[in-house]
């Protein structure tokens, strides 16, 4: 084998080990049983949970909203609405002349989004269920979508994320924020839930076919940051 040769089996080789983990995770999945508490949750404990003083972004949530970009107008998915905290903000946001798409795997969390959007008086909400691979997205509908410490849930981001990409209009934005995964610095619990950090994340979303375009330094717990829908990456897997 020449030397030539040699450099680009060496290559190909280090290209695999670092991209096939993400790859293959659209035939199995990355973290089998993470979601299983959400097959039937409790909704009031998980209100609880989410909806108060002390979690960073519930305390910050008008914040991440504006830094978001959400606007009059403008079609936003809150992709793991949960309990449908930024999903009424959204709604408000938006106005009478744009649109929200809750999405969640919990039917009993959509219930609650439906029943507080209407006591809310949003009109311009409407749920869907997904699944563990699809977000169930009309494809090139929506404008920003959103994904508020839900990207470590996916079981499968391959493809959850490309049925994400196509639902996005051209020049659409992605709003991540998550947990920031550091050794030494994140608590044992977030070590031992989150499966990878904002390295490893925003190389998956990108091999998709995302560009970075800003990040907000305004979490200390989580990261937030903002893509655009773009060309896949060459050679990636699904690639148009």
């Amino acid at each position: 084998m020449t030397r030539k040769n040699r450099f680009f089996a060496i290559v190909t080789v280090l290209f695999f080990a670092v991209s096939s983990p993400f790859l293959c995770a659209q035939k199995k999945s990355v973290r089998p049983g993470i979601n299983d508490h959400f097959k039937n949750p409790n909704v009031a404990s998980f209100v609880e949970r989410f909806e108060r003083e002390g979690r960073e972004v519930y305390d910050l949530r008008h914040k991440i909203v504006e830094l978001a970009g959400v606007k009059a107008g403008l079609t936003v998915a809150d992709v793991g609405a949960g309990t449908g905290m930024f999903t009424r903000l959204f709604a408000k946001k938006v106005g009478s002349t744009g649109k929200v798409y809750a999405v969640d795997i919990a039917k009993n969390f959509l219930e609650r989004i439906e029943k507080t959007s209407q006591e809310q008086g949003s009109k311009n909400v409407t749920t869907i269920l997904c699944t563990q691979n699809d977000s169930k997205l009309p494809e090139n509908s929506v404008d920003i979508v959103f994904i508020c410490d839900t990207y470590h849930h996916f079981e499968f981001p391959y493809k959850t994320m490309k049925t994400i990409r196509k639902a996005l209009k051209p020049k659409g934005k992605l709003v991540v924020i998550d947990f920031e995964r550091i050794e030494g610095v994140s608590s044992k619990f977030i070590m031992g839930h989150v499966r990878a950090g904002k390295t490893v994340f925003t190389h998956e979303i990108k091999q998709v076919g995302f560009k970075q375009i800003a990040k907000k330094d305004i979490l200390k717990e989580n990261y937030f940051v903002i893509f655009e829908k773009a060309k896949p990456k060459v050679g990636a897997k699904g690639s148009e």
